[in-house]
Parts: structure tokens; C-alpha cells; sequence
């Protein structure tokens, strides 16, 4: 079997660019990412059959010279499944789009919690190692200490405050969960995200 370098080197690079625009933020760029590499896949299936030769009849083909068919069939199935992801996450983006505006994917407010408080726990083991490590603290350095964790457990406090703002919902739980029409932010008069939506 002998596969076409320009080919091979085609599908090389449409995979290598469809990754690196599949680790970017806004779901449209995720989007043309799945695509690309997903079109860069196909063609390495593709290539990688060999040169054409003929077609699998049933009767009067030599089976040396037929082209295996099961390359074919699954790049035709990784195309449909292409075509149903391309719609689904042109579906996120539009609805993403819609509720706020923009497109990016944000941070998981959990994830950011556990990385927060793993940091703040590590400054302030250092800062407590700093404290303890020499002679007896002056004044001056046990007013920096309670400062400084005073300014640990504020960025906490902030970050909680943050994530209560961000599980405050409508009240609806429908529209909460499934995303209402900015028509319903814009005529509901208790709700703020009216102004944005």
C-alpha cells in the first residue's frame, strides 16, 4: 500500500490546526476545530486506502484490483457525525450567544473554588512557616502576619460571595434550567437580566 505524502502531510496539518482551535475558549472557534479536524481525519482514512482502483462490483473485477469499500463507509459515518456535532454545538453557541451575549466558554465556578482555596491554603502554610521559622516576632511582624491572613481569608470570603452571585437563579426553574427568551428577561420586571438580554 502506498500513501500519497501531500496528503498525508494535508491531514497532518487540517488535525494540528483543528486541535489547537478545539483548546481555544469561544465555542465558535471549538466549532470550526471539530470540523477541520474532523475533515482532516477523513482524508488520512481516506489516503491511507492506497491509490484508487476499481470499483467493488459484485461480478467481473479482478479482487486485486478492487478498492476496499470499508475506508469509504467509515468516512461517510464520521461525516454524518460530523454534520450532527457541527449542529449541536452550533445550537450552544447560538443559545450561549443569546443568554450572555458572548460565546466563550467560562471557568467551572467549582474548579476555580478548589484551585482558590488549595492556593490560599498553600500561601498561608507559607506564611505561618515564615512566621515560626525565626526568634521571637516583633510587634511589627505579627501585624504583617494577621494582615496578611486577614487578606487570605478576605479573598475567600470574596470568592463565595462570587459563587452565591452565581447560583442565584430567577426563581423559574424551567427557565433556569433550560434558558428562557430575552423576551421573558425583557418583560419581567423583577429580573435584572433584562437590560443585558
Amino acid at each position: 500500500m502506498i500513501m500519497s505524502a501531500s496528503l498525508l502531510a494535508t491531514a497532518v496539518v487540517l488535525c494540528a490546526v483543528g486541535g489547537i482551535l478545539m483548546l481555544t475558549r469561544p465555542l465558535t472557534r471549538i466549532l470550526l476545530g471539530a470540523v477541520i479536524a474532523s475533515n482532516g481525519i477523513n482524508l488520512l482514512v481516506l489516503s491511507s486506502t492506497g491509490s484508487a482502483g476499481a470499483a467493488p462490483l459484485l461480478y467481473g473485477v479482478p479482487l486485486r484490483r478492487v478498492t476496499d469499500p470499508l475506508p469509504q463507509a467509515i468516512a461517510l459515518t464520521a461525516i454524518v457525525i460530523t454534520l450532527a456535532t457541527t449542529a449541536f454545538l452550533l445550537a450552544m453557541a447560538y443559545r450561549s450567544y443569546q443568554l450572555t451575549g458572548t460565546d466563550e466558554v467560562h471557568d467551572d465556578l467549582e474548579d476555580r473554588r478548589i484551585f482558590l482555596r488549595a492556593e490560599v491554603l498553600g500561601e498561608r502554610a507559607e506564611l505561618r512557616e515564615e512566621y515560626r521559622a525565626g526568634p521571637r516576632p516583633t510587634g511589627e511582624e505579627r501585624a504583617h502576619y494577621r494582615q496578611e491572613h486577614r487578606r487570605l481569608r478576605a479573598r475567600l470570603r470574596a470568592d463565595r460571595a462570587l459563587q452565591a452571585r452565581g447560583r442565584d437563579a430567577g426563581g423559574d426553574l424551567w427557565n433556569d434550567v433550560l434558558g428562557a427568551d430575552p423576551e421573558d428577561y425583557v418583560n419581567d420586571k423583577d429580573d435584572d437580566r433584562g437590560a443585558t438580554g
